[in-house]
């Protein structure tokens, strides 16, 4: 299995980006969490609405605006990841540097990219 990931904002519409990756993800066999604005499924991964707390997360992946991540800064600090992904349009310095100073690494990245280019 791969990296445990949560994907905070995934969409149901599958022209989405959010949609795709958790697509990517679980065709890349990593472990999927996923928390969207509205409950359904995407390549057979629930999607909550609620912030559960998830254990042993290693990637949380955003692809929330910068106005929709202040409501969970505290709960990605809660779930203690590896690290944080900002997605192209997610870019939040007040939110990354809140990140850095609780040890928690930032990428400015696209994860479809990262994980078609074996980067991930």
């Amino acid at each position: 299995m791969g990296k445990k990931t949560l994907v905070l904002g995934v969409s149901l519409k599958e022209a989405r980006y959010s949609n795709k990756v958790v697509h990517k993800l679980v065709d890349d066999n990593h472990e999927v969490r996923a928390i969207g604005f509205k409950e359904g499924f995407v390549a057979n991964v629930i999607i909550g609405i609620e912030k559960k707390i998830f254990k042993n997360i290693d990637t949380v992946t955003l692809y929330l605006s910068q106005a929709n991540q202040v409501s969970f800064y505290d709960y990605v600090l809660s779930l203690n990841p590896d690290r944080v992904i900002f997605n192209p349009g997610t870019e939040n310095k007040e939110f990354q540097d809140i990140l850095d100073r609780n040890g928690i690494k930032t990428e400015i990245a696209c994860t479809l990219v990262l994980l078609s280019t074996n980067q991930y």
